[in-house]
Formats: C-alpha cells, sequence, structure tokens
C-alpha cells in the first residue's frame, strides 16, 4: 500500500525547515517508518470508530 510518496518527502522536509536547511537528504528507510506510522494511526482510528458504531472514519478517531 503506498500513503505516503516518497518524492515528496524531501520537499516537505525542506519546506519545514525554511530558515536553516540543514537536512539535506533523506534516506529511503524514511518512507518506510512514515507508511508504519501512518498505518498504525488509521488501525487506531478505525477501532476508535467502530468502537462509537460508526462506519466513517473521522479526523476525532486519529
Amino acid at each position: 500500500m503506498a500513503l505516503i510518496v516518497k518524492s515528496n518527502i524531501k520537499k516537505v522536509v525542506t519546506e519545514l525547515q525554511k530558515e536553516n536547511p540543514e537536512i539535506t537528504s533523506v534516506a529511503e528507510e524514511v518512507g518506510f517508518e512514515l507508511e508504519k506510522k501512518v498505518e498504525d494511526l488509521l488501525i487506531k482510528g478505525i477501532e476508535r470508530a467502530k468502537a462509537n458504531h460508526r462506519r466513517t472514519l473521522h479526523a476525532r478517531d486519529l
């Protein structure tokens, strides 16, 4: 499953450090770890939505 667009990670890292861009490259493993974290967040959100007897996942579930 590809939730994270790996080509955008470096762009975002650069944008987040506008004033002093010290980090200039991003290891490939960062994309894999971000993917895992997003999946974990979604799993927890799904569980919360189900516990509240809803069929819609909301931002508040995350």
